[in-house]
């Protein structure tokens, strides 16, 4: 049985902060097979790599993403908390680590052959807009016709969200993201996700879920799994990709694992 892809969320974010230049760098450089990221839309319509709606939980700025431009965002260091305090083992002095573009995030793609796994998040201000600008700068960049399947893939928890990139995409895989059981139960699931992505707490509640998505034709990609023991589960059960904030620790345990 092949092992699991590792999936780096965003970027390899135990390591580095997350969603940074640097997170992600640095999980091309452990191996990672593709990057998990979130986008969300700026002000003046840009696509920015941010997970949450409001900047300041992650960065030493201020405000709600969809409300400022991308000049005012790149203001802020995502490198340095709310209190100015640098981010765990980041020397005081290190460079700011200003908001990432997708487009940034594409480009390190294109040039290093990692694949992509893009959280569109819902609700938010712009609606359905978020899946066209993706859909377009992936076209851009002739990342949209997806002949390595998965290695582009879009995820959400929106359900429309996902039946919306398959208007747009078809070619472009999709993951219909659930935090509970009943979300990725049959029935629940958009008949265009290719994959269901179940939270790692479900995945140990009932392990035969990856067995029953499989059977349906779907692949399985979990989150957020960062213990040795849960990333034996997911091997174990013949889980798809791995998303977590430790590639490389989990690609040795896998590896470790499988010589034993």
């Amino acid at each position: 049985m092949p092992l699991p892809k590792i999936v780096a969320h965003r970027g390899a974010s135990a390591y580095e902060p997350e969603h940074t230049m640097a997170a992600f760098r640095r999980a091309v450089s452990d191996g990672a097979d593709a990057i998990e990221c979130d986008v969300r839309l700026t002000r003046d319509g840009e696509i920015v790599c941010i997970h949450d709606r409001d900047v300041s939980r992650t960065s030493n700025g201020k405000g709600v993403v969809s409300e400022q431009s991308l000049e005012s965002l790149a203001q802020a260091d995502f490198g340095r908390w709310p209190s100015g305090r640098t981010w765990p083992g980041r020397a005081d002095d290190a460079a700011p680590e200003p908001i990432v573009r997708f487009e940034q995030l594409v480009e390190l793609a294109v040039d290093s052959g990692v694949g992509l796994a893009i959280e569109t998040k819902h609700p938010v201000r712009f609606g359905g807009a978020i899946e066209s600008a993706v859909v377009r700068l992936l076209t851009d960049y002739g990342l949209a016709d997806n002949s390595d399947d998965m290695r582009i893939r879009v995820m959400s928890f929106s359900y429309l969200a996902i039946k919306r990139m398959a208007e747009l995409a078809p070619a472009i895989g999709t993951v219909y993201l659930a935090e509970h059981p009943h979300g990725v139960n049959r029935g629940a699931v958009p008949n265009n996700a290719r994959a269901i992505g179940p939270s790692i707490e479900v995945v140990r509640r009932d392990p035969q879920i990856v067995a029953r998505a499989h059977a349906a034709g779907r692949q399985v990609h979990v989150w957020t799994v960062d213990e040795r023991e849960d990333a034996l589960l997911c091997a174990e059960h013949g889980v798809d990709a791995i998303i977590t904030n430790r590639p490389s620790d989990v690609r040795r345990w896998l590896e470790s694992s499988r010589h034993s």
